[in-house]
């Protein structure tokens, strides 16, 4: 059954015009926006939405795509070389974890929408997924716009300070671009209201039930991203955010 929430309701993609319209959300979100171009054939695709389930948001009334993301569940820890980040992290001390996982990625919502109960929707058919798949860990890469670290020192000096993964899961550094924020903002004492207000959305939402990241940002070019890996151990979350997202999702 579908979720709705106020003007919109969430659901998986049922065919490949539906994967298709992600695609096109997700170009222009990640890259027609910042770049100003509006080509109605340019898409953002590749392997791994074959193999993932997507979800999408539309406002109700008009049909219209106004978010989406891509989910990909995995076994176990055993299975993480299988995932989208491990292309970009060494990821090999999460092969130790035992319970299921859900990645989650290209999180998107249309640029022309501001509404947080679009947010609100997502985490609401997260928590169901949980749910129903019985996952252990939410995990994926969380985007900063562009690739400009600068406007964006107090909040990686926060993710320094206050959420940096534990040890036994921290990933390594895979990729041949990286920022090391946790080494070069060592000394930076952050601004929490500067660090909050240029917070990715997606991410502030994780780190509020306990998630963690990576102690390195990766440079990506191809979608002009700074990304961080981020992991939500679910038994970690606090039981009144917990009964929050079960009753989003209800």
């Amino acid at each position: 059954m579908a979720l709705a929430k106020g003007r919109y309701e969430i659901g998986m993609a049922q065919d490949a015009g539906h994967v298709r319209e992600a695609q096109r959300l997700r170009w222009l979100c990640f890259v027609g926006a910042r770049r100003g171009e509006s080509d109605p054939e340019s898409l953002d695709a590749d392997d791994y939405d074959q193999r993932c389930r997507h979800v999408l948001i539309r406002e109700t009334a008009s049909g219209r795509l106004v978010a989406c993301f891509r989910m990909l569940t995995l076994s176990g820890g055993a299975e993480i070389g299988e995932s989208y980040s491990a292309r970009y992290y060494n990821l090999s001390r999460l092969r130790e974890f035992d319970g299921k996982m859900a990645e989650i990625g290209r999180f998107c919502i249309h640029p022309e929408w501001r509404d947080p109960d679009i947010l609100r929707l997502a985490w609401g058919e997260l928590s169901r997924h949980v749910e129903r798949e019985g996952i252990e860990m939410l995990f994926g890469c969380s985007s900063f716009m562009g690739t400009d670290t600068h406007g964006y020192e107090d909040t990686f000096a926060m993710l320094r300070e206050r959420h940096l993964a534990p040890k036994r899961w921290l990933p390594r550094v895979k990729a041949p671009r990286v920022f090391r924020f946790a080494r070069a903002l060592r000394l930076r004492k952050p601004d929490p209201r500067a660090a909050m207000a240029a917070m990715p959305p997606l991410l502030r939402s994780y780190l509020a039930m306990g998630g963690w990241v990576s102690d390195h940002a990766v440079v990506d070019d191809h979608l002009d991203t700074l990304h961080v890996f981020t992991g939500l151990e679910i038994r970690a979350i606090p039981p009144a955010r917990a009964r929050l997202l079960r009753a989003a999702g209800a």
